[in-house]
């Protein structure tokens, strides 16, 4: 008992709206419904744990995680309740012990255990698209003040260090009591194949229709971990956890899960630095970043790619560069920046042509192709044409040349492109042209599930207005209004291309 309050949990406490009393008795129901009847709490130990900083014995931090995880629906892990022991109880800056938000960077020994939890509890609300009024982003800033220097340092990997007795080295309470058990070579390939069928899946009709799929393959992955694998396993598992953790990231991004897929991604950079792959976590990183810029929150994503770059170490590829340079040329774009975006991009170019494939292929860049390139480009300057309206014709350019090489079946990209021509033509005073590429965007939406791309057509159709007087693009708006799903929030009204 640390005999100050836990301020993690008393804030989400009052966001749920329970006595102290009814928590208690919650908290028996729940528990005896999880395999604990033998439990009995009452309204004194509720106080001690939210007025004294009190950490109850599992199971019941698992307990509580659930009860707060179904009342918010949003999840909840035992981290955001502050009832993770080693003196990280709710404390704010201020107590003297210093803070980091969502407890990152926690201990590495807890990172098969939180990416277990989490994955339980994503699965457990079963509510796609449901956001709790309580989730909240961390800003990026906050986010690579807290990971800097654990980023920067690299890892023992956990089944390197000294041999323990017992093999579930990470924490049970995490765990949900998996039953861990040796894997070979054989399985871990097999896992890395589903990454490749759930990315191409991902790629082609959106994230919804298969998040779920991922976040539960995730969650076996991470039991796994939870196993001594020799070295060579084991950093292969963290790959593949790395790889669904942002593909989990990115999907819950698509339907507009935003601080579970913040989660996500801060996960996978976990994962990937556990596994002694940096750039892999530099790249999680930069997932986040977009996602930044995708709400209109620019600057962070800057701090975000800066953390994303520094800490991706030397291994750093020039291709992998190259994308980093297109998401920070897209963020100085969404602040009107031309300068700096040009400049920004004539770096991305240079990177992209100067990869001649001497390293190793990573397999997580093979979606990152010539036409990505274009793609991104189209988008900083369409950003950019808002500020200056000369930025348009070369929006107009390069998204002509990403969809003429847009022939993988990666049908949310060419989606993309196909906006990003659009909102220049009408930028540029060419209707016409503007009219066709929305009819060939908003033909190909409705069998994608991804929302982010209805965010992108928001942002076009504010440019339809000034040509509501021509017949086609007065049809082309009231077809867009009887289209549109009825916004998610008023974050996601006013999100930036």
């Amino acid at each position: 008992m640390s005999g100050r309050p836990n301020t993690r949990l008393s804030d989400l406490f009052g966001l749920a709206g329970w006595s102290k009393g009814e928590l208690a008795r919650l908290v028996n129901r729940q528990a005896a419904a999880m395999g604990h009847p033998q439990l009995a709490t009452d309204t004194s130990r509720v106080r001690r744990w939210i007025d004294m900083g009190e950490i109850p014995r599992d199971p019941v931090p698992r307990v509580l995680a659930a009860l707060f995880t179904e009342r918010l629906g949003r999840v909840v892990t035992i981290e955001d309740l502050g009832l993770v022991r080693h003196g990280r109880a709710g404390k704010r800056q201020g107590d003297g012990i210093e803070e980091h938000p969502d407890g990152v960077p926690w201990a590495p020994e807890r990172t098969a255990a939180v990416l277990t939890e989490f994955t339980g509890m994503d699965l457990m609300l079963n509510r796609r698209g449901l956001v709790g009024a309580g989730a909240a982003l961390a800003a990026g800033s906050t986010l690579s003040s807290a990971m800097h220097d654990w980023l920067h340092t690299d890892p023992v990997l956990s089944a390197d260090g000294p041999a323990l007795d017992d093999p579930l080295h990470a924490d049970p309470a995490g765990l949900d009591r998996y039953e861990a058990a040796p894997i070979g070579s054989e399985e871990v390939a097999e896992l890395e194949r589903s990454v490749e069928v759930f990315r191409a899946w991902d790629a082609a009709r959106g994230g919804g229709l298969q998040r779920k799929a991922v976040v539960g393959q995730l969650n076996e992955v991470g039991g796994m971990l939870a196993y001594r694998h020799p070295p060579h396993l084991q950093r292969r598992l963290w790959g593949v956890a790395a790889n669904l953790a942002v593909l989990a990231g990115w999907m819950s991004h698509d339907v507009g899960l935003e601080p579970t897929a913040q989660k996500y991604f801060v996960i996978a950079a976990h994962a990937a630095r556990e596994g002694g792959d940096r750039p892999r976590a530099g790249e999680a990183l930069s997932r986040a970043a977009r996602q930044m810029v995708h709400l209109g929150r620019p600057g962070e994503a800057l701090d975000l790619m800066k953390l994303a770059q520094s800490g991706g170490g030397e291994r750093l590829q020039p291709r992998t560069k190259a994308m980093f340079h297109t998401i920070e040329a897209w963020a100085q774009a969404a602040m009107g920046k031309g300068q700096a975006m040009r400049r920004t991009l004539g770096q991305a170019e240079d990177l992209f042509v100067a990869d001649r494939g001497d390293g190793e292929p990573l397999d997580w860049m093979q979606t990152f192709k010539a036409e990505d390139l274009y793609g991104m480009q189209a988008l900083a300057y369409r950003t950019l044409a808002e500020f200056d309206p000369d930025a348009a014709v070369h929006a107009q350019h390069f998204a002509d040349r990403a969809l003429a090489l847009r022939v993988d079946g990666r049908e949310r990209s060419k989606i993309f492109d196909h906006l990003s021509m659009a909102s220049a033509c009408f930028i540029a005073d060419d209707p016409e042209q503007a009219d066709r590429y929305a009819r060939l965007a908003l033909m190909s939406m409705g069998a994608n599930s991804s929302r982010r791309t209805w965010d992108r057509l928001r942002q076009m159709y504010r440019f339809t207005a000034e040509y509501a007087g021509y017949p086609k693009i007065h049809e082309l708006r009231e077809e867009i209004r009887l289209a549109l799903p009825k916004p998610r929030s008023k974050g996601a009204n006013s999100a930036q291309a």
